[in-house]
């Protein structure tokens, strides 16, 4: 990859094919119930005109899903890493037994595609594209549903375009990106995804997930609810996702990697992907009091690291004046 495609790595416009994502539909009854009980959304604040980011995670508080809720009409949608969405699944159905008559299934021709720019917007709904301004204001095209999620650190523009059917072409003036493109511009949004190797070793705060609608402290009990809500009322998170860029290595550090300060970790790689030769980005669950200190990859010495501002704010990473 040359010096000028990985400065445009993260933030060129374009569409992306989402292929390692699926999509599911909620339907039945018992739908809003089902779902108030066992993600970190309150489900009354998803409509056909907003939609928001939600963790479906244990009783010890732990994510095991992060997911994205979306109206349908009466039904909702979600979406789900494909490699972890039957196991997903079902853990969430046995839930589901208790509400009678309603489902939870895969929608087998749906696909999800990425969007970045504001004139990839334009394509694919006109000028009403240019009223979706700020993350999770949602617009219905036909029978799909373009959502602005997180701009990246550059301030490029970020969509997604849901397509329950399958059945809507890209506009051909848009050209089409890497799937490694679209997972830069995650990482440089600050925006993180649950790999087999992540899941349920995070509560929702140390993925930044309440700076990112996703999270919902004044709704009613659910799976989880009481080790989250500790967490937040009584000031006890200790570390949080971190955006670090990473130099000096031809491949990104895995998933679980350890970062380390003065030979003590410190936090673990979330998510990294390579952004040109020899460079990347990831994102890493980091204590605090560590973000000042010279950091190195475990097992990557000849590696640099970075910290790189993220593009919102997150006031738990700030110094304490006491």
């Amino acid at each position: 990859m040359s010096t000028q495609d990985s400065q445009q790595l993260a933030h060129s416009s374009g569409y992306a094919l989402l292929s390692d994502r699926v999509m599911a539909r909620i339907s039945g009854p018992g739908t809003d119930k089902f779902v108030q009980g066992q993600f970190t959304q309150h489900v009354d604040e998803v409509t056909s005109e907003r939609s928001l980011r939600a963790a479906a995670c244990t009783h010890k508080g732990r994510a095991y899903c992060l997911t994205r809720l979306v109206r349908d009409d009466e039904d909702l949608l979600m979406d789900f890493d494909a490699s972890q969405a039957e196991a997903t699944m079902n853990h969430l159905k046995k839930y589901l037994m208790l509400f009678r008559g309603t489902s939870l299934e895969i929608l087998p021709t749906a696909r999800i595609i990425g969007l970045i720019g504001e004139a990839s917007a334009a394509s694919v709904a006109g000028d009403s594209a240019h009223a979706l301004t700020q993350p999770g204001q949602t617009l219905q095209v036909g029978d799909s549903h373009l959502i602005r999620i997180e701009n990246t650190a550059d301030k490029a523009a970020r969509y997604e375009w849901w397509q329950p059917t399958g059945e809507h072409p890209v506009p051909d003036d848009i050209p089409e990106l890497a799937v490694e493109q679209w997972l830069a511009s995650s990482i440089s949004a600050g925006v993180p995804w649950l790999t087999e190797a992540s899941q349920e070793t995070y509560v929702p705060q140390m993925l930044n997930l309440q700076h990112l609608q996703g999270v919902h402290f004044k709704k009613g009990c659910y799976t989880g609810q009481e080790v989250i809500a500790r967490m937040h009322f009584l000031g006890q998170l200790k570390k949080s996702l971190h955006r670090l860029s990473f130099n000096n290595t031809q491949q990104p550090p895995a998933v679980g990697a350890k970062l380390l300060a003065d030979g003590k970790n410190v936090g673990e790689v979330v998510n990294a992907v390579m952004t040109g030769e020899h460079k990347g980005e990831m994102l890493a669950v980091m204590r605090h009091d560590a973000s000042a200190n010279a950091l190195s990859i475990d097992g990557m010495d000849e590696a640099s690291i970075k910290l790189e501002q993220l593009p919102y704010a997150v006031p738990e990473q700030q110094p304490s004046d006491t």
